[in-house]
């Protein structure tokens, strides 16, 4: 193997780690800079808490998670179009607040469904425990 190759190699390793790193701070700041993403996190918790305390199945997990991954990643992209409107201007402009309204909207669009999600995951789980334990105590 010629020595040409075994550079690119590492040439690529390096390239594929840098990548990662500015993803991953991509997500260290949206986390400590944007309250609805800590919200958004908070939730997170708590259902994934509720998931294993429900025994959810497979499927079930990976509607829960395409869901949670969804918003997580929308919120992050609503960020980035808010932070690059900001560097375009700082002046009030009907169409920047447009871009941002949009972004907003497709967070809570599907922030939405997620919900639905969760209660259509969540909703007879919790009802037949609600049923079964504390009815019968009355």
């Amino acid at each position: 193997m010629s020595t040409d190759l075994k550079g690119k190699g590492n040439k690529d390793r390096s390239r594929l780690f840098r990548s990662f790193s500015y993803a991953f701070q991509g997500v260290k700041y949206v986390i400590t800079t944007e309250k609805n993403m800590k919200i958004h996190l908070f939730v997170t918790v708590i259902v994934v808490i509720l998931g294993m305390v429900l025994s959810l199945s497979p499927i079930e997990w990976l509607f829960i998670l395409f869901a949670i991954g969804g918003v997580l990643s929308l919120e992050m992209i609503n960020t980035a179009i808010e932070r690059t409107i900001d560097l375009v201007t700082k002046d009030y402009h009907l169409l920047a607040k447009r871009a941002k309204d949009v972004a907003a909207g497709a967070v809570l669009i599907y922030a939405i469904l997620a919900v639905i999600v969760g209660m259509i995951i969540f909703g007879p789980k919790l009802y037949h425990i609600f049923v079964t334990n504390v009815i019968k105590i009355n």
